[in-house]
């Protein structure tokens, strides 16, 4: 199954979400900053914080299910693959995500023009969903490119484990 997203990505609740997570966006990047000047690294604590929060949305928010299909419905509603303004690839032994926009990078080059800042900002981020696909034991979670590290789009790939 393929879902193009072909949805009028300008509409009014694409545009609130898009809001909401450039804020939250912003909330993670003072937390850093403020962090940094009492003297941690992000490094120390954001990772595993962030892949925790995941690891409980995984165990307790998405599907019980083996298959690929199934997570996808529950991982990927639409208003998320709107706000995104992804195009999903889907089968039986590989789940693909392109990312055609990021709110969340939106809202640090609002705020920063350090590259490496902002690609490990999104790697962090990306924590969340790491710490999601860590509690199916029949996924594999691969994170191929991201418009943080300045591809033009994100390419995520979740796939069946091979036996």
């Amino acid at each position: 199954m393929t879902i193009k997203n072909e949805k009028n990505l300008s509409d009014e609740r694409t545009e609130l979400l898009r809001s909401f997570i450039e804020h939250r966006a912003t909330w993670y990047y003072y937390l850093v900053d403020e962090a940094e000047k009492k003297g941690l690294k992000e490094e120390d604590f954001a990772r595993e914080a962030i892949r925790r929060c995941g690891c409980f949305h995984g165990e307790n928010k998405f599907p019980d299910t083996d298959s690929l299909e199934e997570f996808s419905e529950g991982f990927l509603p639409e208003d998320i693959r709107n706000v995104f303004e992804m195009d999903v690839e889907v089968d039986e032994e590989e789940l693909v995500v392109t990312f055609n926009y990021c709110p969340l990078v939106a809202a640090w080059l609002k705020l920063t023009d350090d590259e490496a800042a902002i690609d490990q900002y999104c790697d962090i981020a990306m924590e969340g969903d790491r710490g999601i696909i860590s509690t199916y034991d029949e996924f594999e979670f691969d994170l191929q490119k991201t418009i943080a590290a300045g591809d033009n789009d994100c390419r995520l790939v979740i796939s069946k484990k091979k036996k």
